[in-house]
């Protein structure tokens, strides 16, 4: 669930993108899905699912327990970051729950994703699910894919040379501004109030109940047990932590990967595969980022159970490997560290003219005729990027 998107029409979840993307038969990714399948990559793990989401829930109940325990003292902030990061797993739920990862009935995934978005965190799921699935058919696609319209970040130089006023400034500093950004989880509960608000939809009654519930609750308890000044403490630090976790789960997976124009030809495996990265890891990766360091392998297959991900990651590289496919993987400060000066490189042209004098056009100039070698000494430095973008068809 990414923040800064704009609410989109809430519809009954749908078939994962494979359903979207129907690749032709005898394609490569055809070859791929039938060595997944062959492994048993694809079957449902209800074992693990039961197990992870008891012990999810489990935990929110002992967060809210301790909230209560507490009561109104300063001690409430760690319990705020307790509940950030649990508020995370659960989105982190939801996600494999709109991607029939737990279970291949839709009704089920539906009740499942309900309970833990709208109830569980104050999210709409039928929101999230129509953007989310755009994003999966048509990843770092300009004016397709809802995650990198234009907002309140930059991803193409397009969008940052034709913004004005206060978001061209911002657009020029977003490197220097990202984390910052991601601690608002208010536009994620907003977006989902509006959808919810102005969209007929079919289950939109359940939807809108189980959504004012959770955000009855929450005040309640909150404005209840503390005092208005903790309890608005408390919000800004609950809120700005999830939302600052889930952001930096999502961050990784497509920020500074090659953006695909609107007209790219790519075939279904290397449209997902050249805007997709990985995050290498152990299992405290698998769960921090809730199994979304496997990005590649997930884009390829959206209804692959999460503990799959991690057998199917061999199999899939060695298959892009074998033609010569590039794989992107890097360690997560290393994905950070790609995604800020992709921003950054972005940006720039945003920065407002202040002379137009032929010594300062000159000066720009050998500025940027002295960018051009560290540039490319960055690209050097990241082959797999500059192999993925090579391959991107126009």
């Amino acid at each position: 669930m990414r923040s800064s998107a704009a609410a989109a029409t809430v519809a009954q979840p749908v078939q994962p993108v494979p359903a979207l993307s129907a690749p032709r038969r005898g394609s490569e990714y055809a070859e791929l899905s039938r060595q997944v399948k062959e492994a048993g990559l694809l079957e449902r793990r209800p074992g693990y699912y039961v197990w992870k989401i008891t012990v999810t829930i489990g935990l929110l109940t002992a967060g809210w327990a301790a909230f209560a325990v507490a009561g109104n003292s300063w001690w409430q902030l760690a319990v705020a970051a307790f509940l950030a990061a649990v508020f995370t797993q659960i989105g982190f739920l939801g996600h494999d729950a709109g991607h029939r990862q737990i279970f291949g009935s839709r009704r089920a995934s539906y009740v499942t994703g309900i309970l833990l978005g709208n109830l569980g965190i104050g999210l709409s799921y039928g929101w999230w699910v129509n953007k989310h699935n755009r994003h999966h058919a048509h990843p770092n696609t300009e004016d397709a894919d809802p995650d990198i319209a234009v907002g309140a970040l930059a991803f193409t130089t397009a969008q940052a040379s034709t913004s004005r006023g206060v978001a061209r400034l911002v657009f020029r500093y977003q490197a220097y501004l990202f984390f910052p950004l991601l601690l608002e989880a208010v536009s994620l509960h907003v977006a989902s109030a509006q959808a919810l608000a102005r969209r007929a939809a079919r289950h939109r009654t359940w939807e809108r109940a189980l959504f004012t519930i959770h955000a009855i609750s929450y005040l309640t308890a909150v404005f209840l047990v503390l005092s208005p000044v903790r309890a608005v403490v408390f919000i800004i630090v609950q809120q700005g932590l999830f939302g600052l976790y889930l952001g930096c789960s999502f961050a990784p997976n497509h920020k500074g990967m090659p953006i695909l124009a609107a007209a790219d030809r790519s075939d279904f495996l290397r449209r997902q595969v050249l805007t997709s990265r990985n995050v290498r890891g152990g299992r405290l990766t698998d769960f921090a980022l809730g199994g979304l360091n496997y990005q590649i392998e997930h884009h390829l297959f959206p209804s692959m159970p999460r503990p799959s991900l991690r057998r199917a990651q061999a199999l899939i590289e060695a298959f892009c490997q074998q033609r010569g496919l590039p794989y992107c993987q890097a360690s997560l400060t290393g994905s950070y560290a790609q995604a800020l000066r992709h921003l950054n490189a972005v940006g720039r042209p945003a920065r407002p003219a202040t002379t137009t004098s032929p010594a300062a056009r000159g000066q720009a100039a050998g500025r940027a005729r002295s960018a051009r070698p560290r540039a490319r000494a960055a690209l050097r430095q990241r082959p797999c990027l500059r192999r993925a973008r090579s391959h991107v068809r126009p």
